[in-house]
């Protein structure tokens, strides 16, 4: 669906009261046009209605008259950069932004991700999970790995007692 529809389509919902179809129908466009400003603008409107200041602030955080409580709200929600640049929703370079303070903003996101990866990123291929994650992943993976092991053995004890039952 065209672009103009899909916003008269916004206008509509928003008229008729429908607040949660419009945010969808917006979320659908800025996947689609990441670097359209103003549809950002007004997913925020739509989140500030819902009284969400961290959603609000991730979709205005490339505009320079930004509400810093937003803004606030946003960077405590998403508290890493490699957080923060998978909610931001971007793709391509950022010299795709429409603004000068937008390109600032992606440019100065993307490289506090790259210090704290330890490597290099870009907006196509944002890796989210954080170093923490990484070094607790073999906790988790023993967890994981022992508890299907344990769900194993209880599966095949019972087994063997039916089948012990079935033959006395």
């Amino acid at each position: 669906m065209p672009l103009r529809d899909t916003l008269a389509r916004v206008d509509g919902d928003l008229a008729a009261g429908r607040v949660p179809v419009a945010r969808q129908r917006l979320r659908g466009l800025v996947s689609s046009y990441p670097d359209d400003l103003t549809l950002r603008r007004r997913l925020a409107e739509i989140y500030r209605l819902f009284g969400e200041p961290a959603e609000a602030g991730r979709w205005m955080y490339l505009e320079a008259d930004r509400d810093a409580a937003e803004t606030a709200a946003f960077e405590a929600r998403y508290a890493t950069p490699a957080q923060r640049m998978s909610a931001l929703a971007w793709r391509g370079s950022e010299s795709l932004a429409r603004t000068a303070f937008a390109e600032e903003q992606l440019a100065a996101v993307r490289v506090a991700c790259s210090e704290d990866m330890g490597h290099p990123v870009d907006w196509e291929v944002v890796q989210s999970v954080p170093k923490e994650r990484v070094e607790n992943s073999s906790v988790m993976d023993f967890l994981a790995g022992a508890g299907c092991l344990v769900a194993a053995v209880a599966f095949l004890a019972i087994w063997v007692n039916g089948l012990v039952a079935l033959f006395d």
